[in-house]
């Protein structure tokens, strides 16, 4: 059973992120440059208003968010402070770019890409910032770089360029970082939902949103459909892991860009959904720095 846990009216409502010491559950609205959190418990919800869009957060391990901007990352110390530029600025001089999704690998590095409006030129990127604060380019060619998830022993690293409707997997040196590998995993045929955001669970298989596709999927560590989570929007963006137990998923969602008779058939576009599983998450690392 899908529930709304909270009607949060996002334009772009992503990167869904379960923080374990604080049992607070963080998501971004791109379009409206914010970082939102919701305390579970007393169901407290705050905001914090940026003045550039924000693809990404992640928990720091020493306490804190990593935040991917517009065209850089940046570093916030705590809980309203004003996010500190960390590692270059690798987007600046493109305005048809900016940062989106990311995670956080088993070494404390996160792994974020970018997205090009100009989808014919496919400039967009993979990065990876190391906690000294090196950003290196790892792949190019990219419309929307998304769906970045890691195997429960790292060996595995997934992503999906969403216009293209495929996911693949990589071969990847968890000391290194280095990738290798690559293999399709899995392509959904068009017109019925493109892969946006993804976690990984315990058991190994992925879990896609599917943006225009109003479900999210589970495959198999070889790529197999076995399970689909219809929901009552169009577009969800990204799924994440949490609760206690590990085994509440949280899903966020957009409303932009919704003709008026969308909207009075998802009036709860934007908001966040849960539903519980039967195979747990797996505890997200935090960033190094």
């Amino acid at each position: 059973m899908v529930d709304l846990l909270f009607d949060a009216g996002a334009l772009l409502g992503e990167s869904p992120r379960w923080h374990a010491r604080e049992a607070r559950l963080y998501w971004v609205d791109i379009d409206a440059q914010q970082i939102h959190r919701l305390d579970l418990a007393s169901g407290t919800h705050e905001w914090m208003q940026l003045d550039e869009p924000v693809g990404c957060v992640a928990p720091r391990a020493g306490g804190g968010l990593v935040a991917a901007l517009g065209n850089g990352c940046a570093l916030i110390d705590e809980w309203g402070a004003a996010p500190r530029p960390f590692g270059p600025a690798a987007l600046a001089g493109l305005p048809h770019q900016r940062f989106n999704d990311g995670c956080v690998d088993g070494a404390g590095r996160l792994w974020v890409g970018s997205l090009t409006a100009d989808k014919p030129r496919r400039d967009a990127a993979l990065y990876r910032l190391d906690p000294d604060g090196t950003l290196i380019e790892v792949f190019g060619g990219l419309m929307t770089s998304n769906g970045a998830a890691f195997s429960p022993d790292g060996g595995t690293f997934y992503h999906a360029d969403t216009p293209t409707h495929r996911i693949h997997a990589y071969d990847v040196d968890p000391a290194t970082g280095e990738l290798g590998g690559k293999r399709l995993f899995h392509e959904f045929p068009e017109g019925n939902g493109r892969p946006d955001g993804a976690a990984v669970d315990a058991e190994g298989c992925y879990w896609s949103a599917l943006w225009d596709g109003w479900r999210v999927v589970r495959l198999s560590p070889a790529g197999e459909l076995i399970q689909t989570v219809n929901l009552p929007v169009q577009r969800p963006t990204m799924i994440a892991f949490g609760g206690p137990d590990l085994q509440t998923a949280f899903v966020t969602s957009a409303g932009k860009n919704l003709t008026d008779e969308e909207r009075e058939a998802q009036p709860h576009a934007g908001g966040i959904f849960s539903f519980r599983v039967d195979v747990p998450g797996l505890i997200q690392p935090g960033f190094g720095a």
